[in-house]
């Protein structure tokens, strides 16, 4: 496996990491990727929160998810389009 160092961890650090995510099972490494997905879309929704201060909870979410998933796909599934284009 070719591994690109991290710029901001020791190269000691970043070994340790490694070597604990190969002991992890599968069932660790999905919920680690469950917990990361959280962590990232939670950060999101504060930046939208900051970026859109009026929008309700469902919109927010809503522009989460044009995020996530592009702007034209959460028209055709949700039938949503921001009022700002964004």
């Amino acid at each position: 496996m070719i591994r690109t160092p991290l710029l901001d961890t020791s190269p000691d650090a970043d070994a340790v990491q490694f070597e604990h995510y190969a002991r992890m099972s599968p069932a660790e490494k999905a919920a680690r990727v469950v917990e990361l997905t959280q962590s990232a879309c939670a950060m999101s929704l504060v930046g939208l929160r900051i970026r859109h201060p009026g929008a309700s909870t469902p919109e927010l979410l809503l522009r989460l998810a044009a995020l996530r998933l592009g702007a034209e796909t959460v028209r055709k599934a949700y039938g949503w389009q921001a009022p700002d284009g964004a």
